[in-house]
């Protein structure tokens, strides 16, 4: 199995995104993982697409956008337009989740889906099909430092097993409370 690490940029120093993502790149790390907020959705607030373009500039990795936000299809454009090279977004967040998705495959984006600890890994069956990465949140979103849940492992099991059955090529990704541990 294989596995990729994509540093998060919410850890970066804000003034200084350009050597942020350097380091990154030094690293030798593919992707970074770029947490959009709204101050709805969750409640902290981060940065919007002009913010993404202007990363761009600096770097050639792999921007995997992971939108908290409420309707994330009215970004989908600005996101594109800005480079992201993924957009991910929450079943919680849309009440269109297919026509969100297909419409981020159409700007030219990988598209991603993200569930919430809360939230049944059964929701995402009418989607898998469509996605390029699933996202499952080890801890609750919109906030740094919390602890990793365990039980959220039996969600990654059930889309291993299910992206088998059903011959699907989707990433599986996890977000939150990650540590050597």
């Amino acid at each position: 199995m294989s596995y990729k690490i994509a540093p998060s940029i919410l850890a970066a120093d804000y003034a200084n995104f350009a050597s942020e993502l350097a380091r990154i790149d030094a690293s030798g790390a593919e992707y970074v993982h770029i947490d959009i907020m709204d101050g709805k959705f969750v409640p902290n607030i981060s940065w919007g697409a002009d913010v993404v373009a202007s990363m761009r500039k600096h770097s050639k990795l792999v921007f995997d956008c992971h939108l908290m936000v409420v309707d994330p299809e009215r970004y989908v454009d600005a996101y594109a337009q800005a480079g992201a090279d993924i957009m991910t977004i929450h079943v919680e967040a849309t009440k269109h989740i297919h026509g969100a998705l297909q419409k981020i495959k159409a700007a030219g984006m990988k598209a991603g889906v993200v569930i919430n600890p809360g939230t049944p890994v059964e929701a995402l069956i009418p989607v898998l099909d469509l996605v390029d990465q699933v996202l499952i949140m080890t801890v609750n979103p919109g906030f740094g430092g919390q602890s990793f849940m365990e039980d959220q492992l039996d969600k990654v099991r059930w889309l291993y097993k299910k992206r088998e059955e059903k011959q699907l090529n989707y990433r599986i990704e996890i977000d939150g409370g990650i540590n050597h541990e």
